[in-house]
């Protein structure tokens, strides 16, 4: 087997080959670093920063030897991650000039889980600004090109680690969620992206842009290989209190768990379709995509029932309020005091004023004064608290509807990947998350797959479960990926 095959293998199959001495441990890395210099040729920009040989010493020097390297469920699987996880070897930037050449002095609880369970990381991947937008062209290292379409937003605010995966650097990547920030570029790049429920995965070492929303979440080419990878990040952290001590399922569905069985291998499983995500107004094609894959669901043994989320329209207000109003607190720390460059002043004043207004970008600025002003005297009660009343009202909403389904199915997005520079309108942008900012306002787990393509362009199809009800929402997503037998972005099938 080539190399370059390397890349081809689930990630569990290339660490199962890696510890059992098939494979070299490095043969998939160089692979993956050379496919990452061609998409860097082709402008695509999907990454900040190359440098795995520093993560190989960082990984030998803490556990003293190569033992968990060798040995671990993904040894010798590259990984890359969002440039606003932190690690000790390359720069954490968040996309953000007010960071240039920050590098942490401790990294991130999901960082180091991937780098235990024997994963190298080969790069940092690009991001808007503070994870601040919804097409990655709000990066202070400039926009980030979709490798289907290369006209096209890759979406965001993680299309950066999207891109990678689509373009078959990597089939692991990591990303985070604020309002919809993996899955809207999983759906954009026809790969995988998962938003676990909020606490399922530690925050510890993710710079917080709205800590009540944020998320880290996981892209993979297919359902399994971000199953794996989720089973290695999930879990109980000392370093994060809003992290939940509930075990963590297997979520790995082989074709004997989804195997028909007279019945269906999703028998017995309910599945609700939420009116609200198909309005009038929905692209049809994208509503014949998911009424297809509905049906496929429903051959597989499901049942589908239509179920009402009433308050669904009233999410992007909500979240254009509570979003900007804890990005504006979270922010503050960055003064030019203690963390990035800092802008030549005579006076502590000046020193604060400058380095911000020539560290944040537009989209950081516009949302720092939305939250600002949400906050202040006089308005808070107007707007934060009645947006913190409705988003309770929301929440209901998804906990009645699990009352009578297991699962609820939407389009991941309203319309497939847009041209770069077409929205120049911020509220036209916000709204490419109307389907995805509802479960980060719940909490709930959610996750986008590939369920067809509009004009070559991929189309995402969502499952939202209940409160740590990944197991189910994996099951669902493996028994319909298999059942659609769609071709991978990256070449060949879904494996």
């Amino acid at each position: 087997m080539s190399t370059l095959d390397l890349l081809d293998l689930p990630a569990a199959a290339l660490g199962a080959g890696v510890r059992t001495g098939a494979y070299a441990r490095d043969a998939a890395t160089e692979a993956s670093l050379a496919a990452a210099a061609r998409l860097e040729a082709a402008d695509v920009r999907a990454f900040v920063d190359l440098h795995p040989s520093a993560h190989a010493a960082t990984a030998a020097a803490r556990d003293g030897s190569h033992e968990k390297a060798r040995t671990g469920v993904l040894a010798g699987v590259p990984v890359a991650i969002k440039d606003n996880l932190a690690d000790l070897s390359l720069r954490t930037t968040c996309g953000s000039k007010i960071l240039a050449g920050y590098v942490s002095p401790y990294e991130a609880t999901a960082v180091a889980r991937l780098l235990d369970a024997g994963a190298v990381v080969v790069g940092k991947t690009n991001m808007d600004e503070f994870a601040m937008g919804s097409s990655t062209e709000h990066s202070a290292y400039g926009p980030t090109r979709n490798p289907i379409d290369p006209s096209r937003v890759p979406g965001g605010s993680s299309g950066g680690s999207a891109a990678a995966v689509a373009a078959g650097v990597v089939r692991i990547a990591l990303g985070s969620e604020t309002g919809g920030s993996v899955r809207q570029p999983a759906a954009f790049c026809g790969v995988v992206g998962v938003k676990p429920t909020y606490g399922r995965v530690s925050r510890y070492g993710l710079v917080a842009f709205a800590s009540s929303l944020d998320q880290v979440g996981v892209f993979g080419r297919t359902v399994d290989d971000a199953a794996v990878a989720l089973e290695v990040i999930a879990g109980r952290d000392p370093h994060d209190a809003t992290s939940a001590d509930i075990p963590v399922p297997s979520l790995q569905f082989g074709a004997d768990d989804v195997r028909p069985n007279g019945h269906g291998p999703l028998a017995g499983l309910k599945i609700g379709r939420p009116r609200e995500y198909f309005p009038d107004g929905l692209d049809p094609a994208i509503r014949a995509l998911a009424d297809a894959a509905l049906d496929r669901l429903r051959a597989l043994g499901a049942s589908v029932k239509d179920v009402s989320l009433p308050h669904t329209d009233l999410a992007i207000p909500v979240y254009y309020i509570l979003a900007p109003a804890e990005a504006s607190s979270n922010l503050a720390r960055f003064d030019g005091v203690r963390y990035g460059p800092r802008a030549a002043s005579d006076s502590l004043r000046a020193l604060y004023d400058r380095t911000r207004a020539e560290g944040f970008g537009p989209e950081v600025t516009r949302r720092i004064l939305l939250g600002t002003y949400a906050l202040s005297h006089g308005y808070y009660d107007a707007y934060y608290r009645k947006a913190q009343e409705v988003r309770g009202l929301i929440a209901a909403d998804f906990a009645d509807a699990f009352d009578g389904v297991d699962l609820l199915f939407t389009p991941t997005t309203p319309t497939p990947a847009f041209p770069l520079g077409s929205l120049s309108d911020p509220y036209e942008m916000y709204l490419s998350d109307i389907f995805t900012a509802t479960a980060n306002l719940a909490g709930v787990p959610a996750m986008s797959l590939p369920i067809g393509d509009v004009g070559g362009l991929p189309v995402g199809g969502q499952f939202m479960a209940p409160h740590f009800g990944e197991a189910t929402m994996f099951r669902a997503a493996a028994a319909l990926e298999r059942a659609l037998a769609l071709p991978s972005p990256a070449g060949g099938a879904r494996a």
